[in-house]
Formats: structure tokens, C-alpha cells, sequence
């Protein structure tokens, strides 16, 4: 079977930055979802942590991750729990390579479904210097709602910068 992609919803921060990029209202039409981001927080840091709430449920205990992640000098694996809302990956801040933003792909299986979730991500920074991250995480959220919003937003309170992007899909199996 072809697998349809259709635009459910855009985002593009604009000036002033944005505290969080939202996503609402997802409709109940489609089996999966893709949401593709190319973020950039605005802190006097190399990295920022990204958060992603489902139906603004900010639980610590509700997320769960396991991940492999490189640094650009050394690589781990883990898990980063206990955030308020599901932790995504590590993304450019205002101290990598100007202009320059990281890019993201999140993919929900069965976002429908009365099972907890499961999703994947791919994620990688940008920056002309030693540390640039590059993430694959597994996460699960333990929730048996169907997935109607979603919400990202930096776990210490950055804003994204202007031009941050996300694009929200609807995937269909017909």
C-alpha cells in the first residue's frame, strides 16, 4: 500500500520569537503522524533541550526515553526522563554557528489508537565547532488518549528564534 502524506498545519516563528510552537485541534483522520522541525532557541548557550507535550500533558512521569546521542567528541546512550513533557533531543542555542538551526523528525504511529504511544526521533544540530548532537531516540508516553494537540517548547523557559519552522503530517495508508 502507498502511504499518503498530507499538510495538516505550519508553523513559522515570527519576530520576537515564540515561547512554544502548537499544534491543535489534530484531526482524527489519519493513521500516523510526522511533524519535521528546524528549530533554534535563543540562550547564551550551545544547546537547549527540547520538550513535546501531547494533550498539554506535562507529566514527568508520563514520558519515557532511551537514546543514542553524539556530541561530536564522544557518543552515549541513556534516557532523559523526568522533564515536564516528553524530552526530544538537544538543539542549537544562540552560541553555535549563527543563522544556523537544527533539524528534527518526529514520527507517531497509531496516534489514534487506545494503547500508549510510541515515537521516534531523528534529530541533528548544526554548528561549525566540536559540539553539534545528533540523536535517535526510542520514547513511549503512557497515556491511552487519542493525540489531538501537541506542544514544543524549551524545557528552561527559551523562546525559539524567528524562522524556527514545524511542519505537522497526517500519514494515511490509502
Amino acid at each position: 500500500m502507498a502511504n499518503t502524506y498530507t499538510l495538516i498545519s505550519s508553523v513559522t516563528v515570527g519576530s520576537g520569537g515564540a515561547a512554544n510552537i502548537s499544534f491543535t485541534s489534530i484531526p482524527a483522520t489519519y493513521t500516523d503522524l510526522l511533524v519535521k522541525l528546524s528549530p533554534r532557541f535563543s540562550a547564551a548557550s550551545v544547546n537547549k533541550a527540547l520538550l513535546m507535550k501531547f494533550n498539554s500533558d506535562a507529566s514527568t512521569s508520563n514520558y519515557k526515553n532511551k537514546n543514542l546521542r553524539g556530541s561530536g567528541s564522544s557518543a552515549t546512550s541513556g534516557s532523559d526522563e523526568g522533564y515536564a513533557g516528553g524530552y526530544i533531543a538537544e538543539l542549537n542555542a544562540d552560541s553555535t554557528t549563527s543563522n544556523t538551526f537544527s533539524n528534527v523528525e518526529i514520527y507517531i504511529p497509531n496516534y489514534l489508537s487506545s494503547n500508549y504511544k510510541s515515537f521516534s526521533v531523528d534529530s541533528v544540530m548544526e554548528n561549525n565547532a566540536t559540539t553539534a548532537y545528533a540523536t535517535l531516540a526510542a520514547n513511549l508516553w503512557n497515556s491511552t488518549s487519542a493525540i489531538t494537540s501537541i506542544i514544543f517548547s524549551e524545557h528552561t523557559s527559551s523562546n525559539f528564534v524567528q524562522y524556527s519552522t514545524a511542519y505537522l503530517y497526517g500519514i494515511s495508508s490509502s
